[in-house]
């Protein structure tokens, strides 16, 4: 809809809003200079990285890269997508939005539709608090419901006498509620769509009503029953409980996504606050989309059963068609017979974290599952692996991940022999030694290898630190670097030192080397993290390269016509320079 409004207007609004004022409405700044500081609201820092720039209209953080102007801090604050956001500005600058007919009537309509099912979830909420809705109480307090939790979640009751919430209704509400599918209309006699049910408002991350779940208190076959899809509720994009993760947690780094309504409540009572479910199914990729545009870390928990493993099999067949580099994604298999609102509550809520935390990485849980049941040390065995891998990988975008992937996919299938249990004893008894594991090249990100630098050799903090200030690429890297200079570390054996006394350090850097499945050697990493900080000339990138081609760490045949070439070149030189 961004495209309905005049660039004219968004300009002119730009240049009446005080960028500052409707910064420091929100967070606190302090002056500097002509500027402004603070701490950064989109990421966890203790030292002030956050800039405002009010005589040029933008905001840049040096710390996550975080920049934008008045309209981009609206929308990551808020949660607002591009025409919310300008319609938040123009009220508070006094002014409309100039929308063509067309679109004002659709708007309209809109709010309209959200107005009737923000009137039933008010309406349902103040049945449940009724006398009407004892059973109901009871029934949640069962389930270990508080009043607090009820509140945040808006909980409520639908009567059961069938038209209950339409005789409620005002006037004008009436054909909105059955334009949405709350009210049934069949046969021109209303009917509530909801009768004798627990009521889950669905809301957006606006806080307004789109839809309804609602689970039964009698004896119908069908436990949970939603809302019909309408102009303002697409069960496909919407998240059932994004919008109270995102009121609780202001700095979402991650989301645990559960099957059910009564899984999230019960985390949240129990301090996990950023467990969400999706409306249908979590395999869908409309679903995952909406997930990833909020956050770039996802822990998918699923029922340690049949189905479950199947759902996560599907989540992940899906998901892998969205990865990009920086993505994360892990798995949470329960116990059988489990869910998450049992287990939190038989184990405790720190029990649980600790499953959460150790959830398995997208990469092992894709062999994992496709590996079962093989023997790789069978050819036929390696064989199909490959053909249950191959086409996953192939949805794949080219990216650093695919690519250790397929490595090990490789690896696993051309070289199974050496991945033997504890007999490793030949077909005719015969005692075989283990074949030395080959050293797979892998190609990780810049800001991967300059973390696995530091780790190698912490002086080279203060290098780190100045080269992430300039660029955005390198945002892990710096947070090390600058823990490391900020606790004066020096040396390899310092820094693990560090990082196994400081508990918040652990926590802190715990996924640091998530998803990599080999690491380069000590040399290779530290040459790299060189050329990354020292751009060289070509004559010592050339040298470089013959070092290692001399320590077999690079193919000869590998390199270029021109490389070679030039290699050839440096090795004549090297010898005249040997005899004089």
């Amino acid at each position: 809809m961004s495209g309905m409004i005049p660039q004219r207007f968004i300009e002119d609004l730009l240049d009446r809003i005080d960028l500052a004022e409707l910064i420091g409405s929100r967070i606190t700044l302090k002056k500097a200079g002509a500027n402004y500081k603070a701490c950064c609201p989109f990421h966890d820092e203790k030292t002030p990285s956050f800039n405002v720039r009010p005589d040029k209209g933008f905001y840049h953080c040096f710390g996550c890269g975080a920049s934008g102007d008045a309209i981009s801090f609206i929308r990551e604050f808020e949660g607002l997508g591009f025409t919310e956001a300008v319609e938040e500005l123009a009220k508070r600058a006094g002014v409309e939005v100039p929308y063509d007919q067309a679109a004002r009537e659709e708007m309209q309509q809109a709010r309209t539709l959200s107005d009737a099912l923000d009137f039933a979830g008010r309406f349902y909420h103040s049945t449940l608090a009724s006398q009407q809705g004892t059973h109901a109480r009871e029934y949640l307090q069962q389930r270990g419901l508080d009043s607090s939790i009820i509140e945040q979640y808006q909980l409520g009751f639908a009567p059961g006498t069938g038209t209950a919430l339409f005789d409620a209704a005002p006037q004008d509400l009436k054909q909105p509620l059955i334009e949405t599918g709350t009210v049934s209309n069949k046969y021109e006699r209303p009917r509530d769509l909801f009768r004798n049910r627990v009521m889950f408002p669905i809301r957006n991350t606006r806080g307004r009503t789109v839809a309804f779940g609602g689970r039964t208190l009698g004896d119908d076959k069908a436990k949970y029953i939603n809302s019909p899809e309408s102009d303002v509720f697409h069960k496909s994009r919407e998240i059932y409980g994004l919008y109270e993760a995102r009121k609780a947690i202001r700095q979402l780094d991650r989301l645990l996504v559960v099957e059910g309504y009564m899984d999230v409540i019960a985390l949240a009572q129990h301090g996990i606050h950023y467990a969400v479910a999706t409306l249908g199914t979590a395999t869908n990729q409309d679903s995952l989309t909406s997930l990833l545009k909020q956050v770039r870390h996802i822990v998918f928990c699923f029922d340690g059963d049949q189905a479950g493993f199947r759902a996560a099999e599907k989540a992940m067949e899906n998901a892998l068609e969205l990865m990009v580099d920086g993505l994360h994604l892990q798995f949470l298999m329960l116990p059988e017979g489990e869910d998450p609102d049992t287990l939190v509550r038989k184990e405790g809520p720190e029990a649980f974290q600790k499953r959460v935390d150790g959830a398995t990485p997208l990469s092992r849980f894709l062999f994992d599952r496709q590996g079962e049941g093989l023997d790789l040390q069978l050819p036929e065995d390696r064989s199909e692996l490959r053909a249950r891998v191959e086409p996953l990988l192939n949805r794949m975008q080219r990216t650093t991940l695919r690519n250790a992937l397929w490595q090990e996919m490789q690896r696993l299938c051309n070289a199974g022999n050496q991945w033997r249990g504890r007999d490793s004893r030949g077909w005719r008894g015969e005692r075989r030694e283990r074949p030395a594991e080959e050293r797979i090249g892998v190609r990780l990100s810049k800001d991967s290898l300059l973390c696995l630098a530091l780790l190698e050799a912490p002086e080279l903090a203060k290098e780190v630190t100045d080269l992430a200030a300039s660029s955005r690429q390198y945002n892990q890297a710096r947070g090390l670097a600058e823990w490391i200079q900020a606790r004066e570390i020096a040396g390899r054996r310092g820094l693990v030192r560090a990082l196994a006394l400081d508990t918040q350090a652990r926590d802190r850097f715990y996924h640091l080397f998530d998803g990599m499945e080999h690491i380069p050697a000590r040399e290779k990493t530290l040459a790299s993290a060189r050329e990354i900080l020292s751009p060289e000339d070509e004559t010592q990138r050339i040298q470089r390269k013959l070092a290692l081609v001399r320590s077999g760490e690079i193919d000869l045949a590998s390199l270029s016509a021109q490389e070679r070439q030039e290699l050839k070149r440096q090795l004549t030189l090297g010898k005249t320079g040997d005899a004089s």
